[in-house]
């Protein structure tokens, strides 16, 4: 029976600074993957980097950037000597209701969410494709959102970019087999977690008048999730753990609902 074991294996991770890139960085390393840690947010990015101890690494990266890409992959991969797994988890949220939307505001998500993702997906494929740097195929995980999957007021253009990140991985994995790169392409769709994302996204709710308080917002959520409660970053990073390794080996072009049932 294939393992969890992750030992050897060779991860990028961005937006691991913190949040739930910084818990899916830690669980691969708990795993015994070797890790980059990918962020604009240096000296946290580089400050989690160490926390992981030795043979992790932090790199600079603007995911909506191409060169930016090109340069964190080759320094990724010239560290560890390899690159098997990427996980595309960079994101932002900004909230507003659809009458107020600030078309700088569209542009910013989309610059992050989608054409960061889709980057990241084409540079992640380029390095683990057989002529490519590290040569030896791999899994890349894009983080959508249970955003994608319901209609949550107040994040219209953040549900839409994440929906965008669910196509974008099933197209992408659909390339990769024709073409016999030898990459999964799977994503994970997270439920609500109380990260300081999550925080501010029930704050903000609340600021719109959607819901009488920030407290409502999260009770509000809990209702519509059968699990019964708000996620946690072990769960978000357990699912990730699990894509990236020989247990998901014949798993490509999926979306892993990680949300207690709410985007059901």
């Amino acid at each position: 029976m294939a393992s969890m074991d992750l030992r050897g294996r060779k991860a990028l991770v961005t937006g691991g600074a913190q949040g739930l890139g910084e818990g899916m960085a830690r669980a691969l390393a708990a795993a015994g993957a070797q890790v980059v840690i990918a962020d604009v947010q240096d000296e946290a990015g580089a400050t989690t980097a160490k926390d992981l101890g030795e043979g992790h690494g932090f790199v600079h990266l603007d995911v909506s950037d191409d060169a930016s890409w090109e340069s964190a992959i080759g320094v990724a991969v010239d560290r560890l000597g390899g690159l098997d797994i990427l996980v595309n988890n960079a994101g932002i949220e900004i909230t507003s209701l659809l009458v107020d939307v600030k078309a700088e505001d569209i542009r910013r998500m989309l610059e992050v969410n989608v054409l960061g993702t889709t980057l990241g997906i084409k540079h992640g494929l380029r390095a683990m494709r057989p002529d490519g740097a590290a040569g030896a195929g791999g899994s890349i995980i894009n983080i959508a959102s249970v955003a994608a999957t319901i209609a949550f007021p107040g994040i219209a253009v953040y549900s839409a970019t994440k929906s965008a990140v669910d196509r974008l991985t099933r197209v992408a994995a659909m390339e990769s087999g024709k073409l016999g790169y030898g990459v999964r392409v799977n994503c994970v769709y997270p439920g609500l977690v109380p990260t300081a994302m999550g925080a501010g996204l029930a704050n903000d709710v609340a600021e719109l008048g959607l819901f009488p308080s920030a407290g409502d917002a999260v009770n509000a959520v809990v209702e519509l999730t059968p699990g019964g409660r708000l996620g946690t970053v072990e769960d978000m990073a357990d699912a990730v753990v699990f894509l990236a390794s020989d247990q998901a080996r014949f798993i490509t072009g999926a979306g892993l609902p990680v949300d207690g049932g709410m985007g059901m």
